[in-house]
């Protein structure tokens, strides 16, 4: 667990590039089944998240995803990508591309920093 609050909680994906994923406390299948407070808090998280990933990782692009068709439940998936990553440009979920092995900053630091942004902002 990266972060939660009584809204909206925060996890890792385990991948070869930063990915997270935000989920609401409430389970909800879609967006429009969320209060104004979740859809807010949500969007906040997003901007921050893709903000800081930005700034720390310097990627190609941010890639932010909401599907849920295997697991339908709503969450948001927010994703770092690099041109040297193993399926760039296509989606994480498609065609590998390549082998890769990014050497990026410390995950573990981007957290720490994430977590002091999400708790002075939320």
């Amino acid at each position: 667990m990266v972060y939660a609050n009584d809204l909206i909680y925060i996890e890792e994906h385990e991948s070869e590039i930063p990915w997270l994923k935000i989920f609401t406390q409430k389970p909800c299948k879609e967006m429009s089944e969320c209060d104004e407070d979740t859809k807010l808090q949500i969007y906040k998280c997003l901007d921050i998240i893709e903000r800081l990933m930005i700034a720390y990782y310097n990627p190609t692009k941010i890639n932010i995803a909401s599907f849920g068709n295997y697991l339908p439940r709503l969450h948001w998936h927010i994703m770092a990508r690099f041109q040297e990553d193993s399926h760039y440009p296509e989606p994480m979920w498609g065609k590998k591309q390549r082998e890769a092995r990014l050497n990026l900053p410390p995950f573990e630091i981007f957290i720490e920093l994430l977590q002091k942004e999400l708790k002075e902002s939320l």
